[in-house]
């Protein structure tokens, strides 16, 4: 089964990944924060996780306002660097571990999380500034992550209980999983700061003090304040500290404290910390009983005939060539489809089953392989074939048949008018 050993927080400016980069860790301003970081490295280098579940907050880099979510949880393979707006830093990317992510977001859900999940989205400095002081990075990182984007930017944010229930249920999710992993939770962000506006550079260390205090020995008291009085205390910035609960809340709930830290160089204090996990057996199989519990809602399904659930991992297999089908929504891809497909197979890198799924139009095959229904259509109404053709031929009846099962004979796609 998968362990928890432990967890660590630190805040992620910018400054840290800045100092990395133009080797400034030994320059008076900086080192501070580099002598901070090192016992929590020496940890990772004993402790050598397999894993980090890594929370953070992106800063309008790869999530927008167009679909802003309260807890996105990364479920991809590896995930790249962002370039938020100076050019891409040069480190590698990271790798994911999308098994366990995929079954972490099942547990979330069932455990009535609303999450929803990204792929395809590079990382910005949330993720990447600590990294690239506590890890090794060249020529590879040493570990994997599962990414967990909070959005705390566009008000109404999350809670910081809501937070500390969701580290709750985390703890569910990965000690359920049934490989053998050491995960490590992550957290980042805070503490006092504010950025913007006439209160912009304000900081309050004593609160950092304090809430740190509480953090590791009475977390299930931070989860009584409101948003406004975390920005009152330490920022309207400073409040996405409530993303620490969720750490806090995947681990026992007696810890034992490593390392603590803390530094205020400029516009955010810099708080570093590292607790183990202090967790004890249950002489019963929780892990089991709870991985029925994540199966429940879809327990039976499988007795329906012709009946597949797309569920992440179907969108995981499926993904490139739903990927390439949700091409058809742009002008500019259908005409090319229609007009050179073999070279826009190549293009997005198709593989030969793929592309011979897409060029007989094997619509049951399709759903079969992973692809969604509703991207069928698109591409029935690209190549002018009806719903109806399409729903005859998952059926394995021919049209004429398939309308006798029907009401009224009609025809219609999503097609335009042309």
């Amino acid at each position: 089964m998968a362990c928890i050993i432990g967890g660590l927080a630190v805040s992620h400016t910018p400054t840290i990944g800045f100092a990395v980069d133009h080797n400034k860790q030994e320059e008076a301003a900086w080192a501070p924060i580099f002598k901070s970081f090192e016992p929590m490295k020496e940890w990772l280098k004993d402790k050598q996780p397999d894993v980090l579940f890594y929370i953070f907050n992106d800063h309008i880099t790869s999530f927008f306002f167009d679909h802003y979510s309260a807890f996105a949880l990364g479920v991809d393979d590896h995930y790249g660097v962002a370039d938020e707006g100076g050019g891409v830093r040069g480190l590698p990317a990271i790798g994911g571990h999308a098994a366990l992510a995929r079954h972490i977001g099942a547990s979330l859900m069932a455990d009535e999380f609303d999450m929803s999940f990204f792929r395809d989205k590079p990382i910005d400095h949330g993720l990447f500034s600590p990294m690239s002081a506590l890890l090794p990075f060249e020529p590879k990182w040493p570990v994997d992550v599962v990414p967990l984007q909070v959005g705390v930017l566009q008000f109404p944010i999350p809670s910081a209980k809501r937070c500390y229930n969701l580290g709750q249920a985390l703890r569910r999710a990965i000690e359920s999983y049934p490989e053998d992993l050491k995960v490590v939770i992550a957290a980042t962000g805070g503490v006092s700061h504010q950025v913007h506006g006439e209160r912009c550079g304000f900081n309050n260390p004593e609160w950092d003090t304090q809430f740190v205090d509480l953090f590791v020995n009475d977390p299930a008291r931070l989860t009584e304040m409101t948003i406004a009085e975390y920005a009152t205390l330490g920022g309207l910035e400073g409040s996405e500290v409530i993303t620490w609960l969720i750490m806090r809340g995947a681990l026992s709930s007696n810890v034992k404290l490593i390392h603590q830290d803390y530094y205020l160089p400029s516009m955010t204090g810099i708080a570093t910390l590292l607790l183990e996990n202090q967790a004890r057996p249950l002489p019963i199989d929780v892990q089991a009983r709870h991985r029925e519990h994540m199966n429940h809602q879809l327990a039976g399904v499988e007795q329906l005939e012709g009946t597949y659930p797309f569920t992440l991992e179907r969108s995981a297999k499926g993904y490139r060539l739903n990927k390439f089908l949700h091409g058809m929504i742009i002008p500019a891809w259908r005409e090319r489809f229609l007009e050179e497909p073999e070279a826009i197979f190549e293009e997005a890198g198709l593989t030969d089953e793929e592309r011979d799924l897409i060029r007989r139009r094997d619509w049951r095959g399709l759903i079969h392989y992973g692809v969604i229904f509703f991207l069928l259509e698109k591409l029935g109404a690209v190549v002018g074939v009806s719903n109806l053709h399409i729903y005859s031929a998952m059926r394995g009846q021919s049209l004429e048949e398939f309308q006798k099962t029907r009401n009224q004979q009609v025809l219609y796609s999503v097609a335009g008018k042309k």
